[in-house]
């Protein structure tokens, strides 16, 4: 509760039911600015809250902190009865990138591999820490089009690349996680693992158990 009280302002990469549950803004209440992609304020109940929409490549300063939305490769809608689809792609979708007292934090989102690691790179350097999805990734029973909006774990470390990160958390696996990876909750470590030893990236990547804190 203490925590929730100093909370200045909360992000939403987009609109997805994993990512975006009313419940959680009921607890976070209303004195934070919720800062969110276009479209997103209509989901919001009228009680008062806080809302900054933003589009690609804007940015919004909060205390000393300059907090900028850039783009991912994804898509959005909501579920209303299960194969009918709410709002399909009516809200924009992204990624943070965080910069304070001289450093960077990356937070991509959900998305696909595509040229924009690059574009943020380019207009942004490199970055210190990036926070880069692993799992939720194309499998057998996953239609075609699924594999171009979800990285996988090589997906991820030829974007720590892109993205010239100075170090990588990987997430998205776990028992908390919704477990989309081949086989188990874990099945995206291990093969982000085996593609490391691969592929050899320079940088290091810092891997997180739930609950697990890093300080940089």
């Amino acid at each position: 509760e203490d925590k929730l009280a100093q909370t200045d302002a909360v992000v939403y990469s987009h609109i997805h039911y994993d990512h975006f549950n009313k419940a959680d803004i009921a607890e976070l209440g209303t004195k934070p600015e919720y800062l969110v992609p276009l479209g997103f304020a209509e989901h919001f109940p009228n009680r008062g809250y806080t809302i900054k929409e933003m589009a690609w490549y804007t940015s919004k300063n909060v205390g000393k902190t300059s907090i900028h939305f850039v783009p991912a490769h994804h898509f959005s809608n909501r579920i209303w009865v299960p194969y009918l689809y709410e709002d399909d792609n009516a809200t924009l979708w992204g990624g943070w990138l965080f910069e304070s007292e001289g450093k960077t934090l990356f937070f991509a989102g959900d998305t696909g591999y595509s040229p924009h690691f690059k574009d943020i790179k380019a207009r942004f350097g490199e970055i210190d820490v990036c926070l880069l999805p692993i799992a939720s990734y194309f499998s057998e029973t996953s239609p075609k089009w699924y594999r171009k909006v979800h990285t996988t774990p090589e997906d991820a470390i030829v974007a720590a690349q892109d993205l010239g990160c100075k170090a990588v958390v990987p997430w998205g696996y776990g028992n908390a996680s919704w477990m989309m990876g081949d086989k188990t909750s874990h099945s995206a470590l291990f093969r982000l693992m085996k593609m490391k030893q691969q592929l050899d990236p320079a940088m290091p990547w810092v891997i997180l158990n739930e609950g697990e804190k890093v300080s940089f």
